[in-house]
């Protein structure tokens, strides 16, 4: 399963908007996706699965890039 994951790379600062960023990550769930994130300090906003046409829509992407670890 696919994963998109919003999250701000500074866990002591007051979340932004406009600094929120987005990776996209295969794992089997939501919490296999926070632990994998877990080491990099990262403030997780919000963690959405994403599929069918979503999912294709995402791969047009230049930024698509899909973290496996």
């Amino acid at each position: 399963m696919i994963f998109k994951v919003f999250y701000q790379e500074n866990l002591q600062e007051v979340p932004v908007r406009e600094a929120t960023k987005s990776l996209y990550m295969e794992a089997d769930s939501v919490q296999a996706v926070r632990a994998k994130l877990a080491d990099r300090n990262y403030n997780i906003e919000f963690v959405q699965s994403v599929t069918g046409s979503h999912l294709e829509y995402e791969q047009q992407s230049e930024d698509f890039e899909l973290e496996t670890r």
